[in-house]
């Protein structure tokens, strides 16, 4: 049976009461402090929009001028890669125009492979190091440059450690053991045949049916006996 209107407890209403004062006294006393952070909420998001809008239409910008400047790099128009045509931009402009889209940032990579081709190993570098590795095989390919120009460089320890900073951040069974294999043949030139075995002992164990891994038994029984 429903209870009484007398059976309520008076000290229950005297609280509920209190609360629902309390709680008008408080939006009295902050609703334009509430008001205001509202509309801060609602323009951040207005804004992050926008802004998203924006670069979208950046970025397809940049693609269409990226098109050109592609063809010249498969043509080995490295110069016209880079610099641009008058009608089309190259990718260093194309990286500096359209710097926070995906196509510009994009660009900074096609411009280090674009100096390292042209034999200028320390702006590849510097470009290489600018590009924001989002993508792990593309990643992994701009790390493995970088390394190809520090050997070109002459220094062999820091190509090597980007060989194998390369094939770690990828993890697949192209680039890890392409980049590992390009390690440990720079470890044989410089006659540390141990941590050579230690890279193509890899390959065969994690990457057997890759196409370094179809060799390396060869490559295994040559550093034993150096190392016997």
């Amino acid at each position: 049976m429903a209870k009484n209107k007398k059976d309520v407890n008076p000290q229950t209403i005297s609280n509920v009461e209190q609360t629902l004062s309390r709680t008008e006294q408080f939006l009295e006393e902050n609703y334009k402090t509430m008001l205001t952070v509202l509309a801060v909420i609602v323009a951040i998001v207005g804004l992050g929009w926008l802004g998203k809008i924006y670069l979208n239409k950046r970025n397809d910008e940049a693609q269409s001028q990226m098109y050109q400047a592609e063809r010249y790099l498969e043509m080995d128009s490295l110069k016209l890669a880079l610099n641009g045509d008058g009608n089309y931009l190259g990718f260093l402009d194309i990286a500096k125009s359209y710097r926070l889209t995906k196509s510009g940032n994009l660009a900074l990579y096609s411009a280090g492979i674009c100096y390292l081709h042209l034999g200028e190993y320390q702006e590849a570098i510097d470009y290489l190091a600018k590009y924001s590795k989002k993508d792990k095989v593309l990643g992994s390919m701009a790390i493995g440059a970088t390394g190809d120009a520090y050997v070109e460089l002459g220094d062999l320890e820091k190509g090597i450690s980007k060989y194998i900073e390369a094939g770690d951040y990828a993890r697949n069974s192209f680039n890890t053991p392409l980049f590992l294999m390009k390690a440990g043949e720079l470890y044989e030139l410089n006659g540390k045949h141990a941590e050579a075995l230690k890279l193509y002992e890899r390959i065969e164990s994690e990457y057997p049916e890759s196409t370094e891994g179809s060799t390396i038994e060869k490559y295994i029984a040559r550093v034993k006996l150096l190392i016997k």
